[in-house]
């Protein structure tokens, strides 16, 4: 610094500014580096002519300024010729003929709270729901030799994936039109389904299916899912008319006594709660609102099954989902098409793999639930949770390795749910709402992760009523590893995916008597302080008279494993 000072005036100044000079270059470059330019929403709208009449429509509705801020959005963009004709529809020459409200429901619904690529769809309902609350449904279509995608059923994709600063837009050729009939006016509207409304009407359930959702409850499970059938369906099981049904099932003559033979055949085609087809296909037993009475769906390659069974060594034929005339969106509710007609069946104890991982709110995890390559982890608050409940304030953790190995990557689907500390004083007892059980008696086993230390004990609980034996966290497949299957099965443990690894154990917590069809609380609790986490991977009542070693579970994957001889 003295050296400094000692120099002329002249050059002590044209030092400090080449010094500057420097700073300021490189601050300068620093800045160019670290900033992002692609556009947010808005502002590509803005400068997109042919999306301009949405552009305006955002602008009514005060939704530019939000589609413009930071997020993961995704949008479905209709093109002005698009929105044209939706003024056409309505019959009013410019968008500021249109309600404000109408407006402000159409921009809601083609707005998703979560940036959604193509490659996350399939054919059927987007897992993220709309800003309105209702439910996207996407499928495949073919005009002219062409193959495109749908978005419900009308909108046909027309550019995707379109990157931009907030998320990701879709272009379609048609605005997207809010369901605002219910259930009931959707069906009597279909002359296809005339006898069928009919049969709601006498029995009282047209009613029911026509009452309109309580939006501030925000309570999905007030809607509801039918089941219905056409003419046709019925005129092949040889009803033609009212008075033949009511003669076939009608057995009080009274169809709106909820006891009646056909007051019950209405009931068992109407499901609690919004289930459409990706739901169905993954629930092996639906409840309906026919009293203890439920339906077996199976997924046979791409056509769901309701009601095909194997009894005594026959195969009991299933009636097929009418894909391509399903997953009908109503204002309080979704409508399917059963293809022929069906009958209330004698139900048996059927097996229930309960993954802890299949919770709703991990899988509208669509960029992580079960994908490879995705983060690991992923942690979600209690208050989130409809079906899950605990004694701590931590989150839970939805864990999974990107392919098999690794730490969990062995387990069914290749993940677990991690619970961080569970142990008394915190997550001491964790307790879930089973998918339908029918009503038997079953074993139950509990597969995890075993550790070598910092875990312990934990007690199974079912309605309360605790299990014979508890699961010891410290216990892994080393320990029986040289054990024959059928000996280590009579010890109490087993191997439950294919191929095997030590990491992961199987232990049968004792037999439980399922009094009613329907959902059941299943609780595990820690018996000591556990310092390192646990890891839990599936549920499985599986009914006594069953094989309880076969089938395995696909070992990081989604299907079963059936050995050659078992």
């Amino acid at each position: 610094m003295k050296r400094l000072l000692r120099l002329p005036i002249l050059l002590r100044f044209t030092l400090v500014f080449l010094i500057a000079l420097v700073f300021q270059n490189c601050t300068e470059q620093k800045i160019k580096e670290s900033t992002d330019e692609t556009l947010n929403i808005t502002d590509y709208l803005r400068d997109s002519p042919e999306y301009s009449m949405f552009l305006e429509l955002l602008e009514i509705t005060n939704y530019a300024p939000f589609m413009n801020t930071y997020g993961t959005y995704t949008l479905f963009l209709p093109t002005n010729n698009a929105v044209k004709d939706y003024l056409n529809d309505v019959g009013v020459n410019s968008l500021k003929d249109v309600p404000l409200a109408d407006l402000q429901n159409i921009v809601k619904l083609h707005i998703l709270n979560q940036k959604i690529n193509t490659t996350s769809f399939t054919d059927g309902k987007i897992a993220t729901p709309s800003l309105y609350g209702q439910f996207l449904v996407t499928g495949a279509t073919n005009k002219n030799g062409e193959s495109s995608t749908t978005v419900n059923k009308t909108a046909s994709i027309l550019k995707s994936n379109v990157e931009v600063g907030n998320g990701v837009i879709h272009v379609i050729d048609k605005v997207l039109r809010v369901a605002d009939k219910t259930l009931a006016q959707t069906i009597e509207q279909d002359e296809s389904l005339s006898l069928f409304t009919e049969a709601l009407k006498i029995t009282g359930w047209f009613d029911v299916l026509d009452k309109p959702i309580d939006y501030t409850t925000n309570d999905i499970d007030s809607y509801l899912t039918v089941l219905a059938q056409t003419n046709d369906a019925f005129k092949a099981a040889g009803i033609n008319n009212i008075d033949e049904l009511k003669e076939k099932y009608s057995h009080l003559h009274n169809p709106l006594d909820l006891k009646d033979s056909l007051n019950l055949f209405v009931s068992y085609r109407i499901l609690p709660k919004l289930q459409y087809l990706a739901d169905i296909a993954v629930s092996p037993a639906l409840v309906t609102k026919a009293p203890l009475e439920v339906i077996s769906a199976k997924l046979d390659k791409d056509v769901i099954l309701l009601n095909e069974e194997v009894f005594n060594g026959v195969l009991e034929k299933g009636v097929a989902i009418v894909r391509e005339k399903s997953d009908v969106t109503a204002s309080n509710g979704v409508l399917h098409l059963a293809a022929a007609n069906f009958s209330i069946k004698k139900r048996l104890p059927a097996p229930v793999y309960f993954d802890f991982c299949d919770q709703n709110e991990f899988r509208q995890l669509t960029s992580v639930f079960r994908i490879p390559g995705a983060a690991p982890k992923t942690s979600l608050a209690k208050a989130l949770f409809k079906d899950v409940t605990w004694d701590s304030n931590d989150p839970i953790t939805y864990f999974k390795d990107a392919a098999r190995g690794g730490t969990v990557g062995f387990g069914w689907h290749g993940d677990c749910l991690e619970i961080n500390r569970f142990r008394d004083g915190n997550c001491q007892n964790i307790t879930f709402n089973t998918p339908v059980i029918i009503k038997g008696k079953y074993k139950l086993w509990i597969s995890y992760r075993g550790q070598d230390t910092k875990v312990g004990l934990v007690k199974v609980f079912v309605d309360g009523v605790e299990m014979s034996r508890q699961i010891n966290l410290l216990e892994n497949g080393n320990k029986f590893s040289s054990i024959e299957p059928r000996v280590l099965e009579s010890q109490g443990y087993k191997r439950h995916v294919y191929p095997h690894t030590t990491k992961m154990n199987c232990r049968l917590v004792g037999t439980v008597d399922i009094t009613t069809t329907g959902r059941h609380k299943l609780t595990l609790q820690s018996q000591s302080s556990f310092s390192a986490q646990a890891w839990f991977d599936v549920a499985e009542f599986r009914p006594i008279d069953m094989d309880q070693l076969y089938p395995q579970f696909d070992s990081g994957g989604d299907g079963f494993y059936y050995p050659p001889n078992p």
